[in-house]
C-alpha cells in the first residue's frame, strides 16, 4: 500500500523544517567517518600503546596492525536493574565473535543505569530524567578515545537507551548496534497486581500482603514486563532498525538470546566495511524517526518518549514537537492492548506475533516508511521476521504468523482496537501538554471539575487519606517540570486516583511533571509547557477554578475571566527541599540548562548547527 498521506505529509514537514540542521549535522559526520580505514590509524604511537596496554596478546597484535576493526562495548550493566543483570555475559560473548572474525572487541565504558522502579515516589526520582543526558555525556567518554570503528550499546530501560542513543549520534560516523537483554518471565498477572495496590491504598490489605504481591510480579532477572518506558525503548528500536530483528523480546538465560548477542557483533563487524558501511547519524533520518513515532502510537508506548524522540532527533539535527505527535495519532490504528492498556504482558505481546507483527500491520497500511536503512540492511521490511535456532544450532529467522495467535492482545491494522494512536496533544490557555489516550475509557476523555492544587504527591495522598477527596476534581502539581525539580514521575498518585475514579469521581490530572510508560486508566495532562517554574499560567492556577480537559477535542483550559486570570500573580514554590539531598545537589547546574519539555527538556547547550523553532512549525 502506498504511504498514507498524512504520514507523508508530516514527514515532508519534519524534512523541510530540519533541512539546515540536518544538512550542517551529515557535514559533521561524513568529515569524521573513515570508511575503508581504521580509526585508531590517526592516534600517536603513544596514544596507541596506551590503548592496548591491557589488552591480551594476540588483540594487541591485531591492534598494532591498524586493519582489522574494533568495537566499543558501551554497556549499562549493574547488578541492582533486573533488566540489565543479563548484560553481564555479553561482553566475553563480543569479543569472542570479534576474535573469530579477526577483529577485536573492547569494553569502552560503562554507563550509569538508574531503576525508576525503585525511585518511584521517592528523592532520587528527581535525578531520573537528568540521568538520560548524564548517560549520553557517559557515552562520550567511553568513545572519546578514537580507538573504535563501530560500537554495541547493551542497555534496556527508561531513561538509558535513549541516553545511549544520543550519545552514538553525537558519534554519528561510527556504526551502531543496540543489543537488547529481554523480559523476565511473567510474574503475577497485571491485573492482580493493580488489585492489591488498590486495596493496599484503600487500607484493605497491610505492607506484607504488598510487598508479597510486588515481589511476585518483579522475580527474575530481565525487565519488567508490562509496557512501560523500558518496554517502548525495546520497541522503538526495533522499528527504527537498531535491533537485530525480533530480538526486543526475546528471553534472557537462553541459547536463543547469545545467538543474538553473538549476531549483534558480527553485524557491528559488517557496517565497517567499505561496501555496507553505514554509520548511525546516517541511518537515523527523518523517516526512521517518523517509524519511531507511529510504532509509539500504535502501541500504546510510553509518554516519556515525547521528551526522548524529541531529545534524540535534535542530536541528529531533526526537529520534531508534539505536533508532529498529534496529527500522526490521528491515523496511526492501535494495534496492541498490552497493560497498563490492556491486562496482557510483553510476553504475550511476544507470543501474540510481537514487534514483527506490528511493523508488518503497519508497512502494509501505509503508516510505516520502508524505504530507510537498518543494521540489517535497506528496507523496514527486513525486520519481519521472528529469530529461532535452528537444529544445528544456527540463528535463523522463521516467518511471522498470517495471524494474530491472540487478538485480545495484538490485532492487525484492518481491525484495531481504535483506529487512532495512543497519544494526543492539549493546548488551551494553560499550554502544551500530552495526554495518553490509549489505556483511558473514552468515558473520562472529557473532565470538567473544580481545581485542587497541591505542592507534592504526598500532600495529595494526604488529603485523599483525610476524607478531603470525595468529590469530582482535577488535581493540579505544579512545580514538578524539568527546572523545578528534574521532572520526576509521579506514580504515586496512580493507586488513589485510580480509586478515585473507580468509586465514581470525575478525576484528572494536570501537571509540568510527568507518568510515563505506566500511565494508568485516570485522564492525566502532563509535561504542561511553559512550566511554573518558568512562570507558566500553570502557576496562575487556584484551588476551585474551572478545568476543563478534552481528549476528544485536545483542549485544556481553565475557565476563568480574562480580566480575572491576567490579575492573578503565579504562585512561587519553596523548592528548598528538591535542592539538595541523596545526590540532588550536584544536579543543580542541569537543572538550570534544561530546556522546554517540547524541546526534550534536555540539558545541552547544543551547538549552532541545532537551531530552534516554534512548536508546531
Amino acid at each position: 500500500m502506498s504511504l498514507h498521506p498524512v504520514v507523508a505529509a508530516v514527514t515532508e514537514r519534519i524534512i523541510a523544517r530540519s533541512r539546515p540542521t540536518r544538512t550542517a549535522y551529515l557535514a559533521r559526520i561524513a568529515a569524521a567517518a573513515r570508511a575503508g580505514r581504521v580509526h585508531r590509524a590517526d592516534l600517536s604511537c603513544t596514544n596507541l600503546a596506551h590503548g592496548f596496554a591491557g589488552m591480551p596478546a594476540s588483540a594487541k597484535l591485531r591492534l598494532r596492525a591498524e586493519e582489522a576493526p574494533n568495537l566499543a562495548i558501551v554497556s549499562a550493566y549493574n547488578e541492582m536493574l533486573s533488566a540489565h543483570q543479563p548484560l553481564s555475559a555479553f561482553p566475553a560473548w563480543i569479543k569472542d565473535e570479534a576474535e573469530r572474525a579477526g577483529a577485536t572487541a573492547q569494553f569502552a565504558g560503562g554507563v550509569p543505569a538508574m531503576c525508576d522502579g525503585i525511585t518511584q515516589g521517592q528523592p532520587g526520582m528527581e535525578l531520573s530524567l537528568f540521568s538520560r543526558d548524564v548517560i549520553a555525556l557517559s557515552t562520550a567518554v567511553a568513545l572519546s578515545h578514537n580507538m573504535f570503528d563501530a560500537a554495541l550499546y547493551l542497555g534496556v530501560c527508561d531513561k538509558i537507551v535513549p541516553g545511549l542513543l544520543i550519545g552514538a549520534l553525537a558519534f554519528g560516523h561510527l556504526p551502531a548496534v543496540f543489543v537488547p537483554a529481554g523480559p523476565m518471565p511473567s510474574g503475577l498477572p497485571n491485573a492482580e497486581k493493580a488489585r492489591i495496590r488498590e486495596a493496599y491504598t484503600a487500607g484493605r490489605v497491610d505492607r506484607a500482603t504488598l510487598l508479597e504481591s510486588e515481589a511476585a510480579s518483579y522475580h527474575a532477572p530481565g525487565t519488567c514486563t508490562f509496557y512501560g518506558t523500558a518496554n517502548s525503548n525495546q520497541m522503538l528500536m526495533e522499528a527504527m532498525g537498531l535491533h537485530l530483528p525480533g530480538s526486543a523480546f526475546v528471553l534472557p538465560g537462553t541459547p536463543l538470546r547469545e545467538a543474538l548477542v553473538r549476531a549483534a557483533a558480527r553485524t557491528a563487524l559488517g557496517l565497517t566495511r567499505p561496501e555496507a558501511f553505514l554509520p548511525v547519524g546516517q541511518l537515523v533520518d527523518e523517516k526512521t524517526l517518523v517509524n519511531a513515532i507511529v510504532t509509539l502510537l500504535a502501541t500504546g508506548g510510553s509518554t516519556n518518549h515525547t521528551l526522548h524522540l524529541v531529545a534524540i532527533a535534535r542530536v541528529a539535527g531533526i526537529r520534531i514537537d508534539w505536533t508532529d505527535f498529534d496529527e500522526l495519532s490521528r491515523v496511526v490504528p492501535l494495534l496492541a492492548r498490552v497493560y497498563p492498556n490492556g491486562e496482557a504482558d510483553v510476553n504475550a505481546f511476544h507470543a501474540a506475533g510481537g514487534a514483527g507483527f506490528v511493523l508488518r500491520e503497519l508497512l502494509a497500511a501505509g503508516r510505516l516508511h520502508d524505504a530507510v536503512q537498518t543494521v540489517s540492511g535497506p528496507g523496514l521490511g527486513r525486520h519481519l521476521g521472528t529469530p529461532a535456532l535452528a537444529p544445528d544450532g544456527r540463528l535463523t529467522w522463521e516467518p511471522l504468523p498470517a495471524e494474530s495467535r491472540d487478538e485480545t492482545v495484538l490485532r492487525p491494522a484492518h481491525r484495531p482496537f481504535s483506529p487512532e494512536g495512543g497519544l494526543r496533544l492539549l493546548t488551551g490557555n494553560l499550554g502544551r501538554a500530552v495526554i495518553k489516550t490509549s489505556a483511558v475509557d473514552p468515558a473520562h476523555w472529557q473532565v470538567s471539575a473544580p481545581a485542587r492544587v497541591f505542592a507534592s504527591q504526598e500532600a495529595l495522598i494526604a488529603a485523599y487519606r483525610a476524607g478531603a477527596l470525595n468529590t469530582d476534581f482535577v488535581a493540579v502539581l505544579p512545580f514538578q517540570g524539568p527546572r523545578a525539580n528534574g521532572m520526576p514521575e509521579l506514580h504515586k498518585l496512580t493507586p488513589t486516583l485510580s480509586l478515585l475514579q473507580r468509586q465514581g469521581h470525575r478525576v484528572a490530572l494536570v501537571t509540568d511533571g510527568r507518568m510515563s510508560g505506566a500511565s494508568g486508566k485516570v485522564p492525566a495532562a502532563l509535561h504542561l509547557t511553559p512550566e511554573a517554574a518558568e512562570g507558566g499560567p500553570l502557576a496562575r492556577i487556584r484551588d476551585g477554578d474551572p478545568i476543563r480537559i478534552d481528549a476528544h477535542a485536545g483542549r485544556l483550559e481553565v475557565e476563568v475571566t480574562a480580566d480575572a486570570w491576567a490579575q492573578r500573580t503565579p504562585a512561587s514554590a519553596n523548592l528548598a527541599a528538591s535542592a539538595q539531598g541523596l545526590g540532588r545537589e550536584l544536579f543543580a547546574g542541569l537543572r538550570s540548562l534544561a530546556g522546554p519539555a517540547e524541546e526534550g527538556a534536555s540539558t545541552f547547550l547544543l551547538p549552532d548547527w541545532v537551531s530552534s523553532s516554534a512548536p508546531g512549525q
